[in-house]
């Protein structure tokens, strides 16, 4: 009876796994995953985990903070020392940081929130002249020729 009983059990292991669906193997296509609305841009650095550098600033991780990477698989922060990382990440309601998700070339493609952006413009890095927009301050006004 006992044999039966381990014959029944096996097949039905067998039937569900042969019910799960196949995956495709799309090496070439990375996918891009759903990331929260709230989510923010950075550059990540673990310096000694819990402690991080968000875009060059001290930040820390939350206690039970989740990092995934490109295959989205949870990894540990001690793994990532010294790494330069280019992230999407949510905050928790403590401030800290709290999900992490490591982006793969298409997902940082996309446009997001969050990477600091610097407030001035080298000269050699302007292409355009400069222009009044009716908001500028006289003594920032270009300067014209008599």
């Amino acid at each position: 009876m006992k044999r039966c009983l381990h014959f029944f059990t096996f097949a039905a292991m067998l039937a569900s796994l042969l019910a799960l669906p196949a995956r495709a193997q799309t090496d070439d296509v990375p996918s891009v995953r759903n990331f929260p609305k709230t989510a923010l841009r950075a550059v990540l650095v673990v310096r000694a985990p819990p402690e991080i550098s968000l875009n060059g600033k001290a930040d820390r991780l939350s206690p039970g903070a989740r990092i995934r990477n490109i295959n989205n698989n949870y990894v540990q922060s001690g793994n990532l020392l010294g790494q330069e990382l280019l992230v999407n990440y949510t905050r928790d309601t403590g401030g800290q940081v709290h999900e992490v998700w490591i982006l793969n070339p298409e997902e940082a493609k996309e446009k997001r929130a969050g990477l600091n952006s610097r407030n001035f413009i080298f000269g050699s890095e302007s292409g355009a002249a400069l222009q009044d927009d009716g908001k500028t301050p006289y003594n920032q006004l270009p300067r014209y020729k008599q």
